[in-house]
């Protein structure tokens, strides 16, 4: 059977444009245009959609109460919390690991009991393997080789809660330890009960699982959901694994975040936004260099890849491949181990099995190579092109967070936050920064995601979606799905680096019109 007639076979259980994280939101309508003639317009209204989803979370921090209880009493009774998820929610579960380890977010003394493992390995935080998500067997598998156990408890976090690899970890989970696993989600419970995702259903009806709806609503860029949802996840994540069993606490944790998020003047990234977009525009590149907040830039500039479709990180392993358009540099390591090493705060865990183990294996991660040897790597790979380095670093008394980039530099006051806090601080701004970035690349059209990299089942349903809608505004035209989606494996097999499937696609049948 060909693929498209494999994926038709499947198309009713990934077709989620009824979910909220899929849908358009009515406040970013124009936001390429913003991005290219209006900054401050754009970053207002960015802000706008987070300032939203942080009240969502203070609406929601009771429902917290039972997860804050839950990581001190398996914790305390010696086992361990188990964090999962699959491409934006892999890297946060992955990142409060981290926090765990480096910035205190839990007492020390528990921090070796913290494991995050997110949809293919370690190697998926810096290149996207989204084939991983469309099975929950891979997502059981996982978790049971790791060593879950009958005390364990798993945290499991999925933008729109129908994401087949964590489904099948929770599921497992629900079954293998006495301690209920928690489930977080973005989409209002009637959305994912009311469509044909039957996992999702399944999961909710399931008495085993507790569940945390989280829904904020559309995100600022159509299904960009590294976005408000992975945030939205990861503060609710990490403040009830800070505030340590006692659920008092939780508002008091939220409060700094949301006091910095309302003050801070945000007109910096107009700066540095035009600045990105020039050097790209040039045929330059640039090395980000973070500081103290390696696994935060690392996610950042590991999900513009997917989102936008842009070549992904190179490895060493590939020396004829393209070179990425940004790539990370952690200063004062000598080997790619020494690197991983300060990024995670532990040797890489990595998955040696799968149809794409040569991603995910041991010996592909250590082919990206973020030491003070990539310097020399890039150099081969640039040719004469210009490399700029984008700083990002803490003042010497962590109440400031600096930004240097060619001529821009920028302070921002990080007083009275947690690490946790300057994290989040850290993301949402880096959000904001590159999605502005990249809608003055023309990488989107409006704020719907017309570079979306169709790699998996749900990927391929989004391409086909915003092919529908382009063709029914641009050209009043209304092709069956199934006939979009033969064209997109049509197109796909041609495709061209920096091409849009989507526009691909609407092409296609505007020609034929």
């Amino acid at each position: 059977m060909d693929a498209i007639d494999d994926f038709l076979k499947v198309a009713k259980h990934f077709q989620l444009g009824h979910l909220d994280t899929e849908a358009s939101h009515p406040d970013t309508v124009g936001l390429s245009e913003w991005a290219q003639h209006d900054l401050p317009q754009g970053i207002a209204k960015l802000r706008d959609v987070d300032a939203h989803m942080l009240s969502t979370l203070e609406d929601r921090l009771t429902a917290l109460t039972p997860l804050t209880i839950a990581i001190r009493e398996t914790l305390e009774s010696g086992h361990r919390l188990f964090l999962c998820g699959c491409g934006a929610t892999g890297r946060l579960s992955l990142s409060i690991e981290v926090f765990c380890r480096a910035d205190g977010l839990i007492p020390s003394e528990y921090r070796e009991q913290v494991i995050a493992f997110m949809a293919g390995g370690d190697a998926a935080l810096i290149r996207s393997i989204e084939r991983f998500e469309d099975h929950p067997e891979y997502g059981e598998r996982q978790l049971i080789e790791l060593g879950f156990t009958e005390g364990d408890l798993l945290i499991a976090s999925t933008e729109g809660g129908e994401t087949p690899f964590v489904i099948g970890a929770t599921e497992a989970a629900s079954k293998r330890s006495r301690r209920s696993p928690f489930f977080l989600y973005c989409n209002p419970d009637a959305e994912l009960m009311a469509g044909s995702v039957d996992r999702s259903r399944r999961v909710l009806n399931n008495p085993d699982i507790h569940k945390i709806n989280l829904a904020t609503g559309p995100m600022a860029l159509s299904g960009s959901t590294r976005m408000q949802a992975s945030t939205i996840l990861m503060a609710a994540i990490g403040y009830a694994c800070q505030a340590w069993g006692d659920p008092k606490h939780l508002p008091s944790l939220l409060a700094p975040l949301q006091q910095w998020h309302h003050e801070q003047d945000m007109a910096f990234l107009s700066g540095f936004i035009e600045c990105e977009a020039s050097i790209y525009q040039n045929g330059e590149f640039i090395l980000y260099e973070p500081g103290p907040f390696g696994i935060t830039v690392m996610t950042d500039t590991t999900e513009r890849s997917p989102t936008f479709t842009l070549v992904p990180f190179e490895t060493t392993r590939q020396p004829d491949d393209p070179p990425s358009w940004c790539y990370l540099h952690v200063p004062g390591t000598s080997s790619p181990a020494e690197a991983w090493q300060a990024v995670l705060h532990r040797s890489p865990r990595t998955v040696g099995w799968g149809d794409l183990k040569h991603l995910t294996s041991q010996d592909a991660i250590h082919g990206f190579d973020f030491s003070d040897r990539v310097q020399t790597h890039r150099d081969v790979r640039c040719g004469q092109a210009q490399q700029h380095r984008f700083c990002i670093c803490r003042s010497q008394d962590k109440d400031e967070l600096i930004w240097e980039l060619a001529e821009q530099n920028a302070t921002i006051s990080i007083t009275d936050l947690t690490p946790l806090g300057q994290h989040l601080a850290l993301k949402m701004l880096l959000n904001m920064h590159s999605t502005l970035v990249m809608g003055r690349l023309h990488r989107y059209e409006s704020n719907l995601m017309t570079y979306v990299s169709s790699t998996n089942n749900k990927l391929i349903d989004r391409s086909i979606r915003y092919a529908q809608l382009l063709l029914k505004r641009r050209h009043q035209l209304e092709p069956s799905y199934e006939a979009l989606a033969r064209c997109l494996f049509e197109q796909r097999a041609q495709l061209q680096p920096n091409e849009s499937i989507v526009l691909k696609i609407v092409a296609a049948f505007a020609s034929q019109a």
